[in-house]
């Protein structure tokens, strides 16, 4: 099974900005697409952005301009660059990745165990 390692989580202030990073394990898989979401107290887990295996970039509207995703094949990471960053922002931020297991040629969805992002005012 592939595991997810997050990092990055912590405090920033309005306007500050934090950097995000997934990496998954040595495992062989074939990843498809990666990806951010979150899930703020009461509310249902949100996708932040995605990032396909050919570089298709998708955003949420509301971190368009401030935030950017990018991946890196040989580590096998994905990172969410966070700038401008505001209170409602404030979130557990959740890691994805899927694809074909290598091993056993079945379709495989996994999530980070989640970190921690509070922006404060």
């Amino acid at each position: 099974q592939v595991q997810l390692v997050e990092s990055g989580g912590g405090l920033a202030q309005t306007g500050g900005s934090l950097s995000l990073s997934c990496t998954a394990s040595t495992r062989v898989f074939s990843i498809y697409n990666m990806g951010w979401y979150r899930q703020a107290p009461g509310k249902v887990r949100e996708v932040v952005a995605t990032i396909s295996r050919v570089g298709a970039t998708h955003y949420a509207n509301f971190v368009k301009g401030r935030f950017t995703i990018s991946r890196d094949d040989a580590q096998k990471k994905v990172d969410l660059q966070m700038n401008s960053l505001k209170p409602e922002d404030t979130a557990v931020y959740y890691c994805n990745v899927n694809g074909i297991d290598d091993g056993t040629d079945q379709f495989a969805d996994y999530w980070g165990q989640g970190t921690q992002v509070t922006v404060s005012s």
